[in-house]
This record gives structure tokens, sequence and C-alpha cells, in this order.
């Protein structure tokens, strides 16, 4: 059994989207540029966007100290360009992956995470970075030979771009794709002018991902009045599952799952925890609006919760207890160590298996099978 990491990141090198894009827009490609201290911010044009820091996986306060020495006007420890070579190279992340005991990894983009919502005013530059990317993607795919399984990058504010992007991952052997579990300009995601966006999804087989990422949140931003971190405000941080629950309740109920029984979606460090109540709620909250109302909201012959069971796959931490919560929902969740993340697992599989227990030849679904059915295999 291939043992696969649903959960780690590929850095981007500072000419990535440059590389890219078509010369014509180069002045739209993101950046990394350096201030006069010696930190790399990415930036789009003289837009700083946000700060990149290079730290080690296994210790989040490490993003902390260098918050702090920047507060303070001292340079960074490590420059960007100082990162190991298997942050950022499809080679050495491979040779790491053997070091690791790891048969095959996704890979999200690092700053891919970080741009979306600020670029929300932007939707040319939007489209043409997120290309970039997959066109980066196509790439690590085929250097990575069918062990690294990159992720695609994609908005649906643009849908003839939508499915053109789709169709090209598809050929170049991407089979994962974000996508926002957001609002798209005010409409929810199972809205009927959606409906072509989930129907190349299902045909050409690739597979949409919830991360947590930069992307509008799903309560209204008074909330986080006063909290000196725009991007990752605490709050965020507390509801971090909302925005995927939300997406999956509308993606059921509204009977887009109904509709296209073979779209698969991951969710993928947005916690596990809250997915047995998730369903209890969902298949209640279902069944109450339709005794209330004396007809179903979408007539189907399942219940929402069996949609997201038979169709949806969730990334688990160790110290959820992926194994108890595999007993309340079903075998629906994931290995993921967000390496090389300072959140992340230093040793992905030795630290997994010690915090939960659980090894991998008595846990065949979440060390692998499940993964690789996301990647439709």
């Amino acid at each position: 059994m291939p043992l696969i990491d649903s959960d780690a990141h590929l850095y981007e090198t500072r000419d990535l989207w440059a590389q890219h894009v078509e010369s014509k827009h180069r002045d739209r490609a993101l950046s990394i540029v350096d201030d006069g201290l010696g930190y790399s911010w990415l930036a789009l044009g003289n837009r700083k966007i946000e700060v990149l820091g290079i730290h080690a996986p296994g210790d989040s306060s490490q993003s902390g100290r260098f918050r702090s020495r920047l507060r303070e006007g001292l340079p960074p420890e490590v420059p960007y360009d100082g990162m190991p070579k298997d942050f950022w190279d499809p080679a050495a992340r491979m040779s790491r992956l053997d070091q690791l005991g790891i048969d095959e990894s996704f890979l999200f983009p690092n700053c891919g995470i970080m741009w979306e919502r600020a670029l929300a005013d932007d939707l040319a530059s939007t489209t043409l970075n997120m290309s970039a990317w997959n066109r980066r993607a196509v790439e690590v795919a085929h250097e990575g030979g069918g062990r690294l399984h990159p992720v695609g990058h994609l908005t649906l504010r643009d849908l003839d771009w939508f499915e053109h992007e789709v169709s090209r991952l598809a050929a170049g052997g991407v089979r994962l794709a974000m996508v926002a579990p957001a609002l798209v300009d005010g409409r929810r995601l199972s809205h009927p002018e959606h409906e072509r966006a989930w129907h190349v999804l299902e045909a050409e087989g690739v597979a949409a991902v919830f991360h947590i990422a930069q992307y509008a949140p799903p309560f209204d931003e008074a909330w986080n009045e006063g909290d000196p971190d725009w991007s990752n405000p605490v709050l965020s941080s507390v509801f971090m599952w909302t925005a995927p629950a939300l997406a999956l309740a509308d993606l059921a109920v509204r009977g887009v799952f109904h509709r296209h029984p073979g779209l698969r979606v991951g969710v993928v460090e947005l916690m596990s925890a809250w997915v047995p109540l998730f369903l209890l709620m969902l298949d209640g909250g279902f069944a109450f609006h339709h005794s209330f109302n004396g007809e179903p909201l979408t007539r189907m012959p399942l219940r929402p919760s069996e949609y997201v069971r038979r169709q949806v796959r969730v990334a688990s931490f160790s110290f959820e207890r992926p194994e108890r919560l595999a007993a309340q929902a079903g075998e629906l969740f994931m290995f993921g160590s967000d390496y090389p993340h300072p959140e992340g697992l230093r040793e992905p599989l030795s630290d997994f298996v010690r915090t939960s227990g659980l090894v991998p030849s008595g846990s065949p679904a979440l060390y692998g099978d499940n993964a690789r059915w996301l990647l439709g295999r």
C-alpha cells in the first residue's frame, strides 16, 4: 500500500510566475521582492501582499519570532533564498520523501494560499497567476513520476477560463485543484451558473480541494475589528472549519453531489473533528426543513450525509484522533503533515504515528486508500 501524505507544500521560486505567464502579461505576474532589511515579500508590482518566512517544520512559534524581528527592525535569521532545497525542488522533495518513509505526496502551493483574497479586485491578475502556477503544476507532475501530486489553483469567477484550466490540468496529469469554499461574487457554490464548473471537474476527473487559504470568510469582517493580523485573525483559526462545512452543506442540500456522482471533493488543513457533528446536523436540518415546509429543498434519493460520505475525504491532524472520528463518521479521513510549514510535522510519518497511535498497516484508508480515491485511482 503506497503511503500518501495528503497535505504538503512546494514553495515558489522568485520568478515562477514571470516564467510561466506570456511575456506580454509579465507586468501582472506575482513576484518575491526584498525590502531594505532583507525580508522577502510576495508582491504584485509595487503592492506588497505578505511577508514570507523560512522556518523548519515542527514549531509554529518560529513564525512569531520572525514577525517580532520584523516589527523590531531586525533582519530575518534565514533569508528566503536560504530555504532547504527540498522546500522548492521536486527531485529533492522525492529524496526527502524516501528519508521520511513516504511514497507519495500532495503538493499545495505555498504563496498560492496567501494572495487570492488580496487580488479580489483584479480578476485578470488572479487568473493569470493561477494559470502560471497551474503550468508549473503540470511540470511538477511530470517530474514527480507519479509520486508528486501538485494541486492546481482555480476560481469560479471566470467559467470559460475555469473550463480551459481544468482540461489543461487533466491533460497534464494533475488530478487535484484548489477551489475556495466561499461565495463567488455573491453567488453560492451551488448556484445554477456554476453547474458547468462541477460538470467539467467530474468529466475530466479532477477533484476540487478546499484548503486553508486567503478567501473571503463566511462571516462579517466586523468580527475581526481590532485584530492586528489581517491575513490570519484569531477568529479565522477558531472557526477554520466553518467555510468548508458551509460549502459542503450547500453542495449536498442543493443537489450538486446528487447531479454529479463522479465529483470528488477533498478538505485539507481545515480540521476534521467537526465532521461527525456536521453530518448529524446536516441530515437533521435538512429533515426538519422538509417537515416544516412540507417538501424538501431538493428531491434526492439519499440523505445529504450519504452524498458527503460518498464523495468527500478530509485530511485529519493526528491530535484529532482520526480513528475515533472514523468510528462515528465512517472512513473519510486522510493522513496529512503540512510539511514543511512550521506548524507541520518535522518527521511526518513517525510523528503522526506517535501522536495518533495508528500505524499504516492497521489504517489503510487513513494512510493511503482515501488519498488514492481522491486522485481518481
